[in-house]
């Protein structure tokens, strides 16, 4: 146990001085009382001494603990703690300033995700992948809202659309925050070359405690293929949720002096949440996300927190104060 305000303990040295007072107070009652007293056996005065003495080392003990309150104990406890991660997953490619969104397509992921953040249950970790022509972790998992907000505010429309590529950092992220591993979450060196483990395929969407929600219109112009990326999250458990950006018809825009046509290709994010168990929201769905976070079953760890004592020995205080006046009132027929 540690105490957050030590120097409080300094209040025990009035603690003597108040018994000195009390002895001072009682014996003058006794020379007041000397005409009237009636003698006792030694018995009879040893049971005197022991009925006034109770009530007083109760009170003592009541005094020492409320300074002990004051002091502000704290403990060390290993409580249960529910976490899970879900990472967000953003298509920063250029077809996201396309104007079939709301005022564009980048505009709606971003509302979406900020819907979805607000309504963030405790335990839940939110991070952030964007993919353009690479994917990259911009927020590592936290239940920090406001460092989630940030990072979203400030994503925008880049170049391609490496799809796979962000499923992978996606995956990364998971795995680096579930394990607890140093590993740097923005490096993109390759691992020291040695044995690795493969581990064995699970039943898709199993791993309850992570998700990935795909916010992405869909079309994919690099390497590797989403779909064996998705198979990759189905052989882990993890499942996949997509949320469809922009309209079957699409929209034409100016990329770098280009005249292009984009449109949503809902048939390949329909197959990857498939694939993965997961589910797929459609653009006309008005999707909010909860059932994202909802169906989260965080993965229940143990958690050592510093809680504050404060109140448990106040409690012990009351109840020391309350048995010496009523051993007070029944031995002494006075209050101490």
């Amino acid at each position: 146990m540690s105490l957050a305000w030590p120097w409080a303990l300094l209040l025990l040295l009035l603690i003597p001085l108040g018994a000195i007072a009390y002895r001072s107070i009682g014996r003058r009652r006794a020379r007041r009382a000397g005409g009237l007293a009636v003698p006792r056996r030694v018995s009879d005065g040893r049971w005197a001494r022991l009925r006034t003495g109770v009530p007083t080392a109760l009170l003592l003990l009541a005094l020492v603990a409320i300074v002990v309150a004051i002091a502000r104990p704290q403990g060390t406890v290993s409580l249960p703690v529910g976490q899970g991660v879900v990472v967000l997953a953003f298509d920063v490619s250029g077809s996201m300033a396309a104007t079939d969104g709301s005022p564009t397509r980048m505009d709606a992921a971003k509302a979406m995700a900020t819907d979805f953040v607000g309504h963030q249950p405790p335990g839940i970790a939110i991070g952030i992948v964007a993919f353009s022509d690479s994917g990259i972790a911009v927020q590592t998992p936290t239940t920090d809202q406001a460092e989630v907000l940030q990072a979203i505010k400030q994503l925008a429309p880049q170049k391609g659309t490496a799809l796979g590529q962000g499923l992978q950092a996606a995956l990364h992220l998971i795995a680096v925050a579930q394990a607890g591993s140093s590993v740097d979450y923005y490096s993109s060196a390759s691992p020291a070359p040695g044995p690795t483990a493969t581990p064995a395929p699970v039943p898709p969407g199993s791993h309850g405690s992570a998700a990935v929600v795909l916010l992405t219109d869909g079309e994919n112009n690099e390497q590797p293929d989403p779909l064996a990326v998705a198979q990759q999250a189905a052989d882990l458990g993890i499942r996949v949720d997509t949320v469809a950006i922009g309209t079957a018809g699409g929209a034409d825009l100016n990329l770098n002096g280009f005249h292009v046509h984009s449109q949503l290709d809902g048939a390949l994010l329909q197959q990857i949440a498939t694939l993965t168990a997961g589910t797929y929201y459609a653009p006309d769905a008005q999707a909010t996300l909860t059932d994202v976070y909802s169906a989260i079953a965080p993965k229940v760890t143990m958690e050592n927190q510093t809680i504050e004592l404060t109140a448990l020995v106040a409690g012990a205080a009351l109840a020391f104060v309350v048995l010496s006046v009523m051993t007070s009132l029944a031995f002494l027929g006075r209050l101490p």
